[in-house]
């Protein structure tokens, strides 16, 4: 699909759509439960979908009701034999160790940018935990056999916080006794802070000192019933208010001021820009200086906000510095020098300069430019393009699938000159 992104203003209220970080995990967990789970605000994204899949594919029965998801499982993991992640990186790192807990064999896959994601990981992780796993040269399909004997182990975090989250989750469901992961190098310290909070949720006693040493207490009983309300994503908000301020005045509400996500430093970025960030109870409303002040901002713990930051930067007078290219290589694509690519395709000059990327600010230029089928890349264009010389017109658009489906749609209810072509 092909998306035409005119120059526009946008106005208006909107709801961030539902975090796909959070539905992920309660989906996981919901699993692991004996009894049932109903989700409110449950996602759409391809990568919710995903997930919703793969708890059917292990034994989970799911049922939409007035707009909430049931899910009924007996906590047990009864693969189907394969297991199908889509390209959801989370979802495919949390239901390894999962489908770990099965005496039976399980053979996890995926499609697209998931088959070139390397997953060395587990075949260093897993013997220590009596798991069998092999692998395509050390790429999907993975070939796991368990069932996983929860001991004490010590792990490398620095590739992702994901398989982390997946340890965990697996260790407190099958723990018979006290154990701890000791992790170095730990990386998205965030996103393990909702993992946590998720586990507490579903009754599951999990400690940590210092993010490097996490304690896992056996599980005891918890309530049959639990309930999840999923909060708006500050990942897909990002670009919502980045586009407020570059096009708006716009709202954005459901974010929750107190989350653990790590993607609403966005509100820190846009500060130090001297935008004015109003928080009122219906959401948050972004007021555009005149000029928008450069800035520096580390995104090692919230890699998915250089996309939004990118097309922030490029309207920022000066050179803006985002730390933390190293962890765009493992994304659905080569983030950062895909970024480079698109954005010096609509006119913006970007320098890589070892973990650090520079963006020198300027007018955002009439373009053709490719999504190289990544979601945030897309989005990242088509907010950049609301105040362009002239139109910007983005291939394989429908990558937004993944994330946000409603996102095009979104935009042209606020205002904006989008057309779509197949």
């Amino acid at each position: 699909m092909i998306a035409v992104i005119h120059p526009s203003v946008i106005k208006g209220m909107i709801p961030a759509p539902a975090s796909k970080s959070m539905m992920q995990r309660a989906c996981a967990l919901a699993l692991l439960h004996t009894g049932e789970t109903v989700i409110s605000n449950p996602g759409a994204s391809q990568d919710d979908l995903a997930a919703i899949s793969i708890i059917q594919q292990l034994g989970a029965t799911v049922s939409s009701k007035n707009g909430q998801l049931n899910i009924h499982s007996t906590g047990m993991i009864n693969p189907s034999g394969k297991v199908d992640c889509g390209e959801s990186g989370l979802s495919f790192r949390m239901f390894s160790a999962i489908a770990a807990l099965s005496r039976e064999e399980v053979v996890i896959n995926g499609m697209g940018s998931l088959m070139e994601r390397p997953m060395h990981f587990l075949k260093e992780v897993f013997p220590l935990l009596g798991v069998q796993c092999s692998l395509n040269n050390g790429y999907l399909p993975a070939i796991i056999h368990g069932p996983m004997v929860p001991t004490d182990i010590r792990i490398d975090g620095s590739q992702s916080s994901q398989y982390l989250t997946g340890l965990l989750f697996a260790m407190a469901k099958a723990a018979k006794k006290q154990v701890t992961i000791t992790v170095d190098n730990l990386v998205s310290k965030p996103y393990i802070n909702m993992s946590l909070s998720m586990l507490s949720l579903f009754g599951y006693e999990v400690h940590h000192e210092d993010h490097r040493i996490f304690t896992i207490n056996p599980a005891t009983q918890r309530k049959e019933t639990i309930e999840v309300n999923i909060e708006g994503d500050w990942s897909n908000a990002a670009f919502l208010l980045v586009a407020g301020l570059l096009a708006g005045p716009l709202t954005i509400t459901g974010l929750d001021p107190h989350s653990a996500q790590a993607d609403k430093a966005i509100l820190n970025v846009l500060k130090s820009c001297r935008a004015t960030i109003e928080n009122k109870h219906s959401g948050y409303t972004v007021v555009c200086p005149q000029p928008l002040k450069p800035f520096q901002f580390d995104a090692t713990d919230s890699p998915d906000l250089f996309p939004p930051l990118v097309a922030l930067a490029a309207h920022c007078t000066g050179v803006s510095v985002i730390k933390g290219i190293s962890r765009l290589a493992g994304k659905e694509s080569d983030r950062a020098q895909t970024l480079k690519k698109v954005f010096e395709g609509m006119g913006i000059s970007i320098h890589l300069k070892g973990d650090d990327m520079h963006i020198t600010g300027g007018m955002i230029q009439a373009a053709k430019v490719d999504s190289h089928h990544d979601h945030r890349i897309a989005m990242a264009a088509a907010i950049a393009a609301l105040s362009a010389k002239g139109p910007v017109e983005i291939d394989h658009a429908e990558a937004v699938n993944k994330s946000y489906p409603s996102f095009y749609s979104d935009l042209q209810m606020l205002g904006a000159s989008v057309s779509l072509f197949n």
